[in-house]
């Protein structure tokens, strides 16, 4: 590219002056874009080899550029090299604070670690970016963290973000719905837990899960509902027969008798 370019000027018998240190930047800048992008796309290919030789290019042009830093834990985190990828994901973070996909590829490598803490913390920070395309989602992860952290509050505050932000998306009306149960707000688990039954009966692509029944069964045993709890165990007896949530609902009928 760059000899055609030369080439071209040459044909012309011009030189201009536009070549400053502020279109060199560009060049740079352009280039470390460029390198970013192509790894981003093959690491979601699963083509390690192929992004990391990318993020080495970029890191080149900029050691301390964080997005390609955090492509770079990624690569680490699904090698398994958990040291190094931490290594990045601190150096991003640090690098640019206000990077915020950064932050949540480090929580949810801080989760997976178990370093619930470190992954509330890092979920935190992400959530409060307005401009974040994918704040929904950072909710989300915030709530599943205040889960395992033993904060039903904190997670019920999360979940609900998640609803307003996503606009009722399965996942997070269930976790709401959910929380609530467990914190034995019946009557507000039912309102969301309602709006997911709907979702489901008016998409073929949406299914029951095994936790999603149990939540079922739970509200409709305390609101007397037989009927409906007895379909839904049906379902996670025909469906999920080795479920943790078809023990649970064992259990909770043996303790009943």
């Amino acid at each position: 590219m760059l000899a055609l370019v030369f080439s071209g000027m040459l044909v012309s018998g011009c030189v201009t002056t536009t070549d400053s240190r502020f279109s060199r930047e560009a060049d740079r800048d352009k280039a470390l874009s460029s390198y970013v992008q192509l790894a981003t796309a093959y690491i979601r290919q699963g083509n390690l080899e192929r992004a990391r030789h990318h993020l080495d290019r970029a890191l080149e042009i900029d050691s301390g550029d964080a997005e390609a830093l955090a492509a770079m834990g990624l690569v680490y985190s699904y090698e398994g090299e958990e040291q190094l990828a931490e290594e990045s994901f601190r150096k991003a973070v640090s690098a640019d604070g206000s990077y915020t996909r950064g932050r949540v590829y480090y929580g949810a490598f801080l989760y997976g670690q178990k370093e619930y803490e470190g992954a509330r913390n890092q979920f935190s920070v992400a959530s409060r970016d307005t401009g974040y395309r994918e704040r929904g989602g950072v909710f989300y992860n915030l709530g599943m963290t205040e889960e395992r952290l033993d904060n039903l509050e904190g997670a019920e505050a999360a979940y609900r973000r998640a609803v307003e932000l996503t606009r009722g998306e399965a996942r997070s009306l269930l976790s709401l719905s959910r929380v609530l149960v467990e914190q034995d707000n019946y009557t507000e688990a039912s309102r969301y837990y309602s709006r997911l039954q709907t979702m489901i009966q008016g998409n073929t692509r949406l299914t029951h899960s095994a936790e999603s029944l149990y939540t079922g069964i739970r509200i409709a045993r305390y609101f007397g509902d037989k009927d409906q709890e007895a379909s839904m165990a049906l379902l996670l007896r025909n469906e999920f027969p080795e479920s943790i949530e078809y023990q649970q609902y064992k259990v909770l009928i043996a303790n009943d008798r």
